[in-house]
């Protein structure tokens, strides 16, 4: 299983945690974005390339962190197949991968810090997505981009 974790200057080291979380698990791993805070980069730039690698299949998932995961979210959800949620706790952790099969997580660093990230990823890679009723509603979404 592969995965592709970006960040802009203000998640690097949200990023590099959620890295490490992957790797422990056996994913292969693959970082984009600066390696220093001084090393500025727009977060859209970094969400474009995240959301391609996982709409092409380079990627199974994606991880995206910026100050407040909600531009990386904006932007990756712009790519038909790309279900990016942006995680808070571990209610909404849970409930992006079991009801809606998110394939992409978005965290902000400066929102909920470097620690409640690696925790919130856990919970969402432990959580299956559900199916069922939900999958219907996850085709609707697909639908409205085009993509079904």
């Amino acid at each position: 299983m592969k995965a592709i974790v970006g960040s802009d200057h203000a998640g690097i080291n949200g990023r590099k945690n959620a890295t490490e979380v992957l790797r422990n698990r056996g994913w292969d791993v693959e970082e984009r974005g600066p390696a220093t805070e001084e090393e500025k980069a727009d977060y859209p730039d970094i969400a474009h390339q995240i959301a391609t690698a996982v709409t092409s299949g380079e990627a199974e998932l994606g991880v995206l962190v910026c100050g407040t995961g909600q531009g990386m979210a904006m932007t990756a959800n712009r790519y038909p197949g790309v279900r990016a949620a942006v995680i808070t706790d571990q209610f909404t952790a849970q409930m992006s991968r079991a009801h809606n099969d998110a394939n992409i997580a978005c965290f902000g660093e400066r929102v909920i810090g470097q620690e409640q990230i690696v925790t919130h990823l856990q919970t969402f890679l432990d959580t299956p997505f559900e199916g069922g009723r939900h999958q219907g509603r996850v085709g609707k979404i697909d639908k409205i981009v085009g993509e079904a």
